[in-house]
Protein backbone atom coordinates (compact mmCIF):
# COMPACT_ATOMS: atom_id res chain seq x y z
CA UNK A 1 0.00 0.00 0.00
CA UNK A 2 2.69 2.18 0.22
CA UNK A 3 4.55 1.59 -2.24
CA UNK A 4 1.44 2.31 -4.23
CA UNK A 5 1.18 5.57 -2.50
CA UNK A 6 4.54 6.37 -3.58
CA UNK A 7 4.16 5.91 -7.00
CA UNK A 8 1.51 7.67 -7.05
CA UNK A 9 3.12 10.97 -6.23
CA UNK A 10 5.97 10.18 -8.33
CA UNK A 11 3.25 9.83 -11.00
CA UNK A 12 1.64 13.45 -9.92
CA UNK A 13 5.52 14.94 -9.94
CA UNK A 14 6.17 13.72 -13.29
CA UNK A 15 3.29 15.27 -14.36
CA UNK A 16 3.46 18.92 -12.65
CA UNK A 17 7.08 18.46 -13.60
CA UNK A 18 6.22 17.47 -17.12
CA UNK A 19 3.46 19.92 -18.02
CA UNK A 20 4.28 24.02 -17.82
CA UNK A 21 1.21 25.93 -18.22
CA UNK A 22 2.37 29.69 -19.41
CA UNK A 23 0.26 33.19 -18.57
CA UNK A 24 -0.16 35.70 -21.29
CA UNK A 25 2.98 38.04 -21.87
CA UNK A 26 4.98 36.11 -20.44
CA UNK A 27 7.96 33.92 -21.54
CA UNK A 28 9.92 31.01 -20.05
CA UNK A 29 13.47 30.01 -20.82
CA UNK A 30 14.35 26.48 -21.32
CA UNK A 31 17.65 24.80 -21.31
CA UNK A 32 17.98 21.28 -21.58
CA UNK A 33 20.99 19.44 -20.16
CA UNK A 34 22.45 23.20 -18.82
CA UNK A 35 21.95 24.50 -22.43
CA UNK A 36 19.34 26.64 -24.22
CA UNK A 37 16.57 24.78 -25.87
CA UNK A 38 13.95 27.36 -26.45
CA UNK A 39 11.19 29.97 -25.21
CA UNK A 40 8.17 28.59 -23.92
CA UNK A 41 5.33 30.35 -25.57
CA UNK A 42 2.38 31.26 -23.61
CA UNK A 43 -0.68 28.26 -23.18
CA UNK A 44 0.42 24.27 -22.27
CA UNK A 45 3.77 23.35 -22.70
CA UNK A 46 5.18 19.63 -22.14
CA UNK A 47 9.02 19.75 -21.13
CA UNK A 48 11.17 16.69 -20.13
CA UNK A 49 11.72 16.23 -16.49
CA UNK A 50 15.22 15.99 -15.02
CA UNK A 51 17.06 17.21 -18.64
CA UNK A 52 14.97 20.02 -19.01
CA UNK A 53 14.23 23.16 -16.73
CA UNK A 54 13.20 26.43 -16.61
CA UNK A 55 16.29 28.87 -16.53
CA UNK A 56 14.39 32.30 -16.51
CA UNK A 57 11.05 33.79 -16.49
CA UNK A 58 10.42 37.14 -17.93
CA UNK A 59 7.15 39.24 -18.31
CA UNK A 60 6.54 40.98 -21.45
CA UNK A 61 4.46 43.94 -20.33
CA UNK A 62 5.81 47.13 -19.92
CA UNK A 63 7.88 47.88 -16.68
CA UNK A 64 8.43 51.06 -14.67
CA UNK A 65 12.06 51.07 -12.94
CA UNK A 66 12.62 54.00 -10.47
CA UNK A 67 15.80 56.17 -10.78
CA UNK A 68 17.49 56.61 -7.45
CA UNK A 69 17.97 60.61 -6.72
CA UNK A 70 21.36 61.64 -7.57
CA UNK A 71 22.92 64.63 -7.51
CA UNK A 72 23.97 66.27 -10.99
CA UNK A 73 26.40 69.70 -11.48
CA UNK A 74 24.92 71.68 -14.59
CA UNK A 75 27.17 74.11 -16.81
CA UNK A 76 27.25 76.80 -14.10
CA UNK A 77 28.72 74.79 -11.46
CA UNK A 78 25.07 74.50 -9.79
CA UNK A 79 24.31 71.23 -7.72
CA UNK A 80 20.67 69.85 -8.69
CA UNK A 81 18.86 66.63 -7.15
CA UNK A 82 17.01 64.58 -10.08
CA UNK A 83 15.21 61.64 -10.00
CA UNK A 84 13.02 60.04 -12.82
CA UNK A 85 11.22 56.73 -13.59
CA UNK A 86 12.20 55.24 -17.12
CA UNK A 87 9.81 52.68 -18.57
CA UNK A 88 11.45 49.53 -20.45
CA UNK A 89 9.54 46.41 -22.08
CA UNK A 90 11.38 42.95 -22.98
CA UNK A 91 11.26 42.42 -26.64
CA UNK A 92 13.53 39.14 -27.25
CA UNK A 93 13.94 36.91 -23.94
CA UNK A 94 16.83 34.75 -25.41
CA UNK A 95 19.16 38.20 -24.93
CA UNK A 96 17.70 39.41 -21.84
CA UNK A 97 18.79 35.99 -20.32
CA UNK A 98 21.98 35.39 -21.71
CA UNK A 99 23.01 39.06 -22.74
CA UNK A 100 23.43 40.57 -19.71
CA UNK A 101 23.56 39.69 -16.02
CA UNK A 102 20.77 41.67 -14.73
CA UNK A 103 19.29 44.21 -17.52
CA UNK A 104 17.10 46.45 -14.71
CA UNK A 105 20.33 47.22 -13.32
CA UNK A 106 21.86 47.90 -16.14
CA UNK A 107 19.17 50.67 -17.31
CA UNK A 108 18.77 52.13 -13.91
CA UNK A 109 22.68 52.84 -14.22
CA UNK A 110 22.93 53.89 -17.82
CA UNK A 111 20.25 55.93 -17.04
CA UNK A 112 21.74 57.57 -14.24
CA UNK A 113 24.94 58.37 -15.42
CA UNK A 114 23.43 59.60 -19.12
CA UNK A 115 21.35 62.25 -16.94
CA UNK A 116 24.57 63.28 -15.50
CA UNK A 117 25.72 63.99 -18.29
CA UNK A 118 22.74 65.79 -19.91
CA UNK A 119 22.40 67.91 -17.24
CA UNK A 120 26.40 69.18 -17.23
CA UNK A 121 25.35 70.38 -20.75
CA UNK A 122 22.56 72.69 -19.60
CA UNK A 123 22.59 75.83 -17.51
CA UNK A 124 20.51 75.74 -14.18
CA UNK A 125 17.78 77.73 -15.95
CA UNK A 126 17.39 75.63 -18.87
CA UNK A 127 17.75 72.07 -16.96
CA UNK A 128 13.85 73.20 -16.25
CA UNK A 129 12.62 74.52 -19.92
CA UNK A 130 14.50 71.48 -21.65
CA UNK A 131 13.16 68.50 -19.87
CA UNK A 132 11.75 66.98 -23.09
CA UNK A 133 15.03 67.15 -24.79
CA UNK A 134 17.30 65.65 -21.48
CA UNK A 135 13.83 62.81 -21.83
CA UNK A 136 14.94 62.33 -25.00
CA UNK A 137 18.42 61.94 -25.22
CA UNK A 138 18.62 59.42 -21.67
CA UNK A 139 15.89 57.14 -24.29
CA UNK A 140 18.14 57.03 -27.24
CA UNK A 141 21.70 56.38 -24.98
CA UNK A 142 19.84 53.83 -23.27
CA UNK A 143 17.61 52.65 -26.18
CA UNK A 144 21.12 52.42 -28.41
CA UNK A 145 22.61 50.24 -25.68
CA UNK A 146 19.89 47.75 -24.86
CA UNK A 147 19.81 46.73 -27.82
CA UNK A 148 22.05 43.17 -27.30
CA UNK A 149 20.18 43.20 -24.00
CA UNK A 150 16.81 42.37 -25.36
CA UNK A 151 15.03 45.33 -23.84
CA UNK A 152 13.26 48.21 -25.89
CA UNK A 153 13.78 51.07 -23.96
CA UNK A 154 10.00 53.23 -24.31
CA UNK A 155 10.40 56.54 -22.61
CA UNK A 156 12.11 58.25 -19.64
CA UNK A 157 10.44 60.81 -17.63
CA UNK A 158 12.69 63.49 -14.96
CA UNK A 159 10.37 63.60 -11.67
CA UNK A 160 11.72 66.19 -9.40
CA UNK A 161 14.73 68.50 -9.90
CA UNK A 162 15.67 70.13 -6.59
CA UNK A 163 18.25 73.09 -6.58
CA UNK A 164 20.02 73.97 -3.15
CA UNK A 165 18.21 76.25 -0.77
CA UNK A 166 20.19 79.29 -1.47
CA UNK A 167 19.39 78.72 -4.90
CA UNK A 168 15.74 78.39 -4.43
CA UNK A 169 16.03 81.63 -2.67
CA UNK A 170 17.74 84.03 -5.52
CA UNK A 171 15.12 81.95 -7.72
CA UNK A 172 12.44 83.18 -5.92
CA UNK A 173 14.08 86.59 -5.40
CA UNK A 174 14.27 86.77 -9.16
CA UNK A 175 10.97 85.70 -9.99
CA UNK A 176 9.68 88.33 -7.80
CA UNK A 177 11.71 91.33 -9.79
CA UNK A 178 10.43 90.11 -12.54
CA UNK A 179 6.87 89.90 -11.58
CA UNK A 180 7.45 93.93 -10.56
CA UNK A 181 9.00 94.84 -13.23
CA UNK A 182 5.75 93.17 -15.41
CA UNK A 183 3.73 95.10 -12.85
CA UNK A 184 5.49 98.24 -13.23
CA UNK A 185 5.47 98.23 -17.17
CA UNK A 186 1.83 96.93 -17.48
CA UNK A 187 0.72 100.13 -15.00
CA UNK A 188 2.93 102.64 -17.38
CA UNK A 189 0.77 101.15 -20.46
CA UNK A 190 -1.85 101.88 -18.48
CA UNK A 191 -1.24 105.03 -17.74
CA UNK A 192 0.23 105.59 -21.43
CA UNK A 193 -3.51 104.08 -22.69
CA UNK A 194 -5.86 105.99 -20.37
CA UNK A 195 -3.30 109.48 -21.26
CA UNK A 196 -4.05 108.25 -25.43
CA UNK A 197 -7.46 107.74 -24.44
CA UNK A 198 -7.92 111.45 -22.68
CA UNK A 199 -6.38 113.38 -25.35
CA UNK A 200 -7.96 111.71 -28.28
CA UNK A 201 -11.20 112.29 -26.50
CA UNK A 202 -10.19 116.11 -26.13
CA UNK A 203 -9.24 116.05 -29.83
CA UNK A 204 -12.43 114.68 -30.59
CA UNK A 205 -14.20 116.95 -28.22
CA UNK A 206 -12.29 119.75 -29.95
CA UNK A 207 -13.00 118.91 -33.10
CA UNK A 208 -16.84 118.46 -32.54
CA UNK A 209 -16.74 121.73 -31.02
CA UNK A 210 -15.41 123.54 -33.70
CA UNK A 211 -17.46 121.55 -35.90
CA UNK A 212 -20.61 122.71 -34.19
CA UNK A 213 -19.38 126.19 -34.22
CA UNK A 214 -19.00 126.24 -37.35
CA UNK A 215 -22.39 125.17 -38.38
CA UNK A 216 -23.83 127.15 -35.98
CA UNK A 217 -22.51 130.09 -37.57
CA UNK A 218 -23.26 129.16 -41.29
CA UNK A 219 -26.62 128.52 -40.09
CA UNK A 220 -26.60 132.11 -38.33
CA UNK A 221 -25.16 133.98 -41.43
CA UNK A 222 -27.80 131.78 -43.67
CA UNK A 223 -30.50 132.76 -41.46
CA UNK A 224 -29.18 136.64 -41.34
CA UNK A 225 -28.95 136.41 -45.27
CA UNK A 226 -32.57 135.07 -45.31
CA UNK A 227 -33.80 137.94 -42.77
CA UNK A 228 -31.84 140.43 -45.01
CA UNK A 229 -33.28 139.16 -48.36
CA UNK A 230 -36.72 138.37 -46.66
CA UNK A 231 -36.79 142.20 -45.36
CA UNK A 232 -35.18 143.90 -48.99
CA UNK A 233 -37.50 141.44 -50.52
CA UNK A 234 -41.14 143.08 -48.57
CA UNK A 235 -39.30 146.84 -49.24
CA UNK A 236 -39.11 146.04 -52.54
CA UNK A 237 -42.50 144.65 -52.73
CA UNK A 238 -43.96 147.82 -50.67
CA UNK A 239 -42.40 150.46 -52.82
CA UNK A 240 -43.83 148.47 -55.63
CA UNK A 241 -47.55 148.53 -54.34
CA UNK A 242 -46.58 152.61 -53.43
CA UNK A 243 -45.67 153.19 -56.83
CA UNK A 244 -48.72 150.93 -58.33
CA UNK A 245 -50.64 152.75 -55.94
CA UNK A 246 -49.66 156.27 -57.51
CA UNK A 247 -49.98 155.41 -60.36
CA UNK A 248 -53.57 154.85 -59.68
CA UNK A 249 -56.97 157.96 -59.96
CA UNK A 250 -56.07 159.92 -56.62
CA UNK A 251 -52.98 158.56 -56.13
CA UNK A 252 -50.24 161.81 -56.69
CA UNK A 253 -53.12 163.43 -54.45
CA UNK A 254 -53.16 160.32 -51.67
CA UNK A 255 -49.29 161.06 -51.97
CA UNK A 256 -49.45 165.08 -51.22
CA UNK A 257 -52.02 164.46 -48.17
CA UNK A 258 -49.44 161.42 -46.74
CA UNK A 259 -46.23 163.58 -46.78
CA UNK A 260 -48.23 166.96 -45.02
CA UNK A 261 -49.39 164.76 -42.93
CA UNK A 262 -45.69 163.17 -42.32
CA UNK A 263 -43.96 166.66 -42.29
CA UNK A 264 -46.41 168.35 -39.57
CA UNK A 265 -46.03 165.24 -37.76
CA UNK A 266 -41.94 165.34 -37.13
CA UNK A 267 -42.18 169.35 -37.02
CA UNK A 268 -44.79 168.68 -34.04
CA UNK A 269 -42.19 165.99 -32.74
CA UNK A 270 -39.91 168.38 -32.85
CA UNK A 271 -41.38 170.62 -30.57
CA UNK A 272 -42.25 167.98 -28.21
CA UNK A 273 -38.14 166.93 -27.94
CA UNK A 274 -37.45 170.66 -26.99
CA UNK A 275 -37.72 174.30 -26.01
CA UNK A 276 -35.94 175.28 -28.94
CA UNK A 277 -37.55 174.98 -32.97
CA UNK A 278 -35.78 175.77 -36.02
CA UNK A 279 -38.56 176.22 -38.79
CA UNK A 280 -37.58 176.50 -42.61
CA UNK A 281 -38.22 179.68 -44.41
CA UNK A 282 -40.73 178.81 -46.28
CA UNK A 283 -42.97 176.94 -43.60
CA UNK A 284 -45.74 179.33 -45.48
CA UNK A 285 -45.64 177.85 -48.62
CA UNK A 286 -46.79 174.00 -47.76
CA UNK A 287 -48.29 173.24 -50.96
CA UNK A 288 -44.93 174.36 -52.07
CA UNK A 289 -43.04 171.72 -50.42
CA UNK A 290 -45.57 168.73 -51.30
CA UNK A 291 -44.90 169.88 -54.98
CA UNK A 292 -41.00 169.94 -54.74
CA UNK A 293 -41.92 166.80 -53.45
CA UNK A 294 -43.62 164.95 -55.63
CA UNK A 295 -41.70 166.41 -58.59
CA UNK A 296 -38.61 164.28 -57.13
CA UNK A 297 -40.44 161.28 -57.13
CA UNK A 298 -41.66 162.01 -60.23
CA UNK A 299 -38.25 162.96 -61.63
CA UNK A 300 -37.40 159.22 -60.00
CA UNK A 301 -39.82 157.08 -61.79
CA UNK A 302 -38.73 158.59 -65.19
CA UNK A 303 -35.30 157.68 -64.54
CA UNK A 304 -36.50 154.10 -63.98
Amino acid sequence: MTALIVLLVLVVLTVLMTVKVIPQQTAYIMERLGKFYGVLQPGINFIIPFFDRIAYKYTLKETALDIPEQICITRDNVQVRMDGVIFIQVIDPKKAAYGIADYSFAVIQLAQTTMRSEIGKLDLDKTFEERMTINRAVVESIDEAAIGWGVKVLRYEIKNITPPSSVLIAMEKQMQAERERRAVILQSDGEKQAAINVAEGQKQKAVLESEGLRLRQINEAQGEASAIKSVAEATADSIRVIAEAIQLQGGAEAVQLKVAESYIEQFGKLAKAGNTLILPANLADMGGLIATALTVVKSSEVKK
